[in-house]
């Protein structure tokens, strides 16, 4: 089963050279990748062309969330992978999420995600490596799946994939969201609004994770802010009311339980919300 992978990239050449290394060595089927380069100065517009991968560019940085939607107009696949350029993707990544999606039936709208390996931790933690210098490649593939874990929900994380009708459904990636951090979750907040209930985590489909270097631009955005604006509630109380995150995947998810803890953090979420609003109004009459 094939997919149209999407990866953004803004001057992460070596890491991204690894990236496209590893799907290449370690995917099963024969996906389409689409790349959006921010910049691309150092060499890496020059590497994707020379190598006839379908792009988007932007001579400056537009931010993750656009860089995306652009790459998603040109995809032509059924399925949409979204990833980082600072992922090793490992062996049997992509025939784990096909085996999940048929299990599902492909006329679902629905939300799944690889498990990240990182070397600190997190979901799976097995350290080889921090950075492209002190990577051990050798280590990661004699080990990557001796580390049992479970398959989790309510899933927000990348490698993420659905289906490409449902990314159109809801318009992709929220762009006030501009470089990246509270995307993931605005994006499921928006799956969560039209019907969709599946959120899951495939356990067995791994990638090795350097944990954000793609981000390591100095540019940042307040995703936190900007979801509690939004939606009236915090990324955390979705997380754990909503999408139930983390826990050991049972079914698909139903509405939250609205007992006194629910009422407690939505309280949290209100007063944060009526402050944040308040300092908001007095930063904008001072202009």
């Amino acid at each position: 089963m094939d997919f149209s992978i999407i990866i953004p990239t803004y001057n992460n050449i070596d890491y991204l050279k690894l990236c496209i290394d590893s799907l290449k060595k370690n995917s099963k089927f024969s996906h389409e990748y689409i790349f959006h380069v921010n910049d691309g100065s150092d060499g890496t517009l020059h590497y994707l062309k020379e190598n006839n991968y379908k792009l988007t560019h932007s001579i400056e940085n537009i931010g993750l969330c656009r860089a995306v939607n652009n790459g998603s107009k040109i995809a032509t696949k059924k399925f949409l992978v979204y990833a980082h350029d600072d992922m090793y993707f490992c062996p049997n990544w992509d025939i784990e999420l096909s085996n999940e999606i048929k299990k599902i039936g492909k006329e679902k709208d629905f939300f799944l995600s690889g498990t990240m390996i990182q070397p600190f931790k997190s979901f799976i933690h097995l350290d080889c490596g921090s950075n492209l210098l002190n990577f051990d490649e050798k280590k990661l593939l004699e080990n990557y799946n001796k580390v049992l874990f479970h398959d989790f929900q309510g899933t927000t994380w990348a490698p993420s994939l659905v289906p490409i009708k449902t990314w159109n459904k809801v318009g992709g990636f929220s762009e006030e969201y501009t470089y990246g951090l509270g995307s993931d979750p605005d994006f499921n907040m928006k799956l969560w609004n039209i019907g969709v209930r599946l959120f899951k985590g495939i356990s067995k489909s791994r990638v090795y994770h350097f944990s954000s270097v793609s981000l390591r631009s100095k540019v940042w955005n307040d995703g936190h802010k900007t979801f509690l604006l939004k939606w009236g509630i915090s990324i955390k109380f979705f997380r754990k009311h909503y999408l139930r995150s983390d826990t050991i995947f049972k079914d698909e998810l139903s509405d939250p339980i609205k007992n006194i803890d629910y009422y407690f953090d939505l309280f949290k979420c209100k007063f944060k919300l009526f402050f944040l609003r308040i300092l908001n109004l007095f930063a904008s009459s001072k202009f």
